[in-house]
């Protein structure tokens, strides 16, 4: 198969931050969505492309204490977005449409905490497939024609280094036939962050719209990590015997600043102008690495880190196609 995943030597690395990738770009008059752009990485995600002038629409459940969260940043507004309600994606999108902006970059940020047993939405889809990539792709497409209006647009797709861990489970999505494993449905849901990105560039490329998916490294205290429990984190080596987070970029344990960074580069950097449809991490395009062959399960609460080095079966077009489809299949139902 060939692929792009080849790093481009960019000089940054995993200790780079958002100020670092930000340095010398100016993004005055660029329009931005950020879902869940009001905690975690997306609020560092949020701030530091507002501080390089960037004007930021940030999609959240609740926008009053998102407003909170983000009072003091400049150029922020808040629209309510509920990604497993596709009512509330499509109100989102048409007010978005509405407003007449171009949109120039979307950063498809938002997460949901693997729950320890099986949730579904109304539709009986399970939520983290449904929220992390579902939702995200009904709200893309709706977005189409404001990313084709700003003339050259990027989609970044926040995923994660647990893309190696799982394929798309193609005759089972939603865990229907039983089960269910949490870990396994996270990592479902993040490689199908990574296929969306692939198709998503060899359809739309040809309108200036290129599309990207990131690993961000391991944030301790943010929502999804901190849901995991502290014993957990402590088990992880993400937090010491006394809280504090333990700071690491190179074997991927990284602050805020650090992990929002590979998104902030795949939104802005003139580096990526003409490559699309890849895997970044670590503020570069990740190496392909074939998986082992008897790989270990995957466990959140291991003190062993997975690699992040994107899979094949993870920018397998073929793949990524038919995932497109069957989504395009999934928000109709």
């Amino acid at each position: 198969m060939t692929h792009k995943q080849h790093p481009i030597g960019t000089g940054f690395t995993a200790a780079s931050t958002t100020a670092d990738v930000l340095a010398g770009i100016e993004l005055a008059g660029t329009n931005v969505i950020v879902t869940g752009g009001h905690a975690g990485l997306g609020l560092e995600t949020t701030r530091a492309l507002s501080e390089a002038g960037a004007s930021v629409t940030v999609g959240s459940r609740d926008p009053d204490r998102a407003a909170v969260a983000l009072a003091g940043i400049e150029r922020v507004e808040v629209s309510r977005l509920d990604l497993l309600d596709p009512a509330s994606i499509d109100a989102f999108v048409a007010r978005y449409l509405d407003s007449g902006r171009p949109l120039h970059v979307l950063i498809n940020n938002a997460g949901l905490p693997a729950p320890a047993e099986l949730v579904q939405d109304a539709r009986g889809y399970e939520s983290q497939f449904a929220t992390n990539h579902l939702g995200h792709f009904q709200l893309t497409l709706g977005l189409l024609p404001a990313l084709r209006a700003a003339r050259g647009a990027r989609v970044v797709n926040v995923s994660s280094g647990a893309q190696r861990l799982s394929d798309i489970r193609w005759d089972d999505p939603h865990f229907t036939t039983g089960g269910y494993d949490p870990n396994l449905a996270y990592a479902q849901s993040k490689v199908a962050n990574v296929l969306f990105a692939v198709e998503l560039d060899r359809r739309w490329a040809q309108d200036g719209i290129h599309g990207y998916a990131v690993h961000p490294g391991i944030v301790a205290g943010t929502d999804l990590n901190s849901a995991v429990g502290e014993d957990a984190l402590r088990a992880m080596g993400l937090i010491d015997e006394s809280g504090r987070p333990i700071i690491d970029p190179h074997n991927g344990k990284k602050t805020p600043q650090q992990g929002a960074s590979t998104s902030v580069f795949a939104a802005t950097s003139p580096l990526l102008a003409e490559i699309g449809g890849v895997y970044l991490k670590d503020n570069d395009i990740s190496p392909l690495e074939p998986l082992d062959e008897d790989p270990k399960p995957f466990d959140m609460t291991s003190d062993e880190m997975p690699a992040a080095t994107v899979a094949p079966h993870a920018i397998d077009p073929k793949s990524a196609q038919r995932l497109w489809e069957l989504s395009e299949t999934l928000i109709k139902a």
